[in-house]
């Protein structure tokens, strides 16, 4: 198909594009594009004007400000996976990100563009819900936070206001945390029928934090709470592990679909939470 006709913006600031976004009856922001363009040609999107960050400066780049991990919005998947800040204190997003889409969606799709598109397929939303992120977002009143658990409202649905923008993402950091990401697929580069974003840290032979949250069981990402409970002050066995992880789907909403049925994906979910931990553990 052809997208709908709209008008084209190239702003050179924040406060530019905002404006830009505010003054449109219907606007669409480009940062990477991978997302946004497949949805512009089978017109399931049809904005008035199409606002593209690509020439707006400080929104590309990872940095430390005290024990957070600050990655700016129009950073892309392969930046963030192969950065050496990220890999040290948000480990969990480095190998999350280089499982995203295939090479080119990794070099071209941004994390900021993933996180405001919603889709609850993806990986990295469930994995900033997993790491306890905070979003900066910026209108027409100034920047102010949006943690990742209030983010996402609904499918493809976000507290963003129309005229505002994702302008980069804080994590606390997780030096030394055991980490994985687990994800299951049909076909190599679709869509994660299930996936489960895991960190935990290990004390004295036995775990003494958790954080869990997966991918496609519900409208939006799923922190598994009963699991993350459950595990801290367990031992770190394969047994207690997966006791503990028996509790994935409480809670969920999946639905039937062409690639799955709900109780499919809840017994996904179970399986695939215990493998994601029982790996970041390695036992």
């Amino acid at each position: 198909m052809i997208p709908v006709p709209f008008d084209y913006a190239r702003p050179s600031t924040v406060e530019e594009a905002i404006a830009a976004l505010g003054s449109a009856e219907e606007g669409k922001l480009l940062a990477g594009g991978q997302s946004l363009l497949p949805v512009l040609r089978l017109r399931l999107a049809a904005p008035t004007v199409l606002v593209d960050l690509a020439a707006v400066p400080g929104l590309r780049g990872v940095h430390l400000e005290g024990n957070d991990l600050v990655i700016g919005a129009m950073t892309t998947h392969a930046e963030v996976a192969a950065s050496d800040l990220v890999r040290e204190h948000a480990p969990l997003l480095a190998e999350a990100a280089a499982t995203v889409g295939d090479r080119q969606v990794r070099h071209r799709g941004t994390i900021g563009g993933s996180l405001a598109h919603a889709d609850p397929a993806a990986d990295l939303p469930a994995v900033a819900a997993a790491l306890d992120a905070t979003y900066v977002v910026q209108g027409p009143a100034g920047r102010r936070p949006v943690s990742a658990g209030e983010f996402a409202v609904d499918l493809f649905t976000t507290a963003l206001a129309p005229d505002e923008i994702v302008v980069e993402v804080r994590l606390p950091s997780t030096a030394g945390w055991a980490v994985h990401y687990e994800k299951f697929h049909r076909t190599a580069q679709s869509w994660a029928i299930v996936g489960v974003a895991a960190a935990v840290r290990r004390d004295n032979g036995g775990i003494a934090a958790a954080r869990v949250a997966l991918t496609n069981v519900g409208p939006v990402p799923h922190r598994a709470r009963a699991v993350e409970e459950a595990l801290t002050g367990a031992p770190a066995t394969p047994r207690a592990i997966a006791d503990a992880c028996a509790q994935a789907a409480a809670g969920t909403a999946p639905v039937d679909d062409l690639s799955a049925s709900a109780d499919y994906r809840r017994e996904l979910a179970r399986v695939l939470t215990t493998r994601a931990v029982c790996k970041a553990l390695g036992v």
